[in-house]
């Protein structure tokens, strides 16, 4: 799997119709509407997002890994 950072991950996550809701520390929250479920993303700079956690946020915002 193609590792992305936080940064293009939540700019990827606009493009697809999230809405930036709040700011939390250093973790960016997301929601999109007809969607319950919320995706808060860690943003430390350029570092990585780790796998576990990339999967599970392609899973829940429905985008294919093939557009990462």
């Amino acid at each position: 799997m193609k590792s992305i950072s936080g940064k293009k991950f939540a700019k990827l996550l606009e493009r697809q119709g999230w809405i930036l809701l709040r700011v939390n520390g250093s973790h960016h929250i997301y929601g999109k509407s007809g969607n319950a479920k919320r995706i808060s993303v860690p943003i430390h700079g350029n570092k990585a997002l780790r796998v576990g956690l990339l999967r599970y946020f392609l899973q829940v915002s429905n985008i294919s890994e093939d557009e990462l």
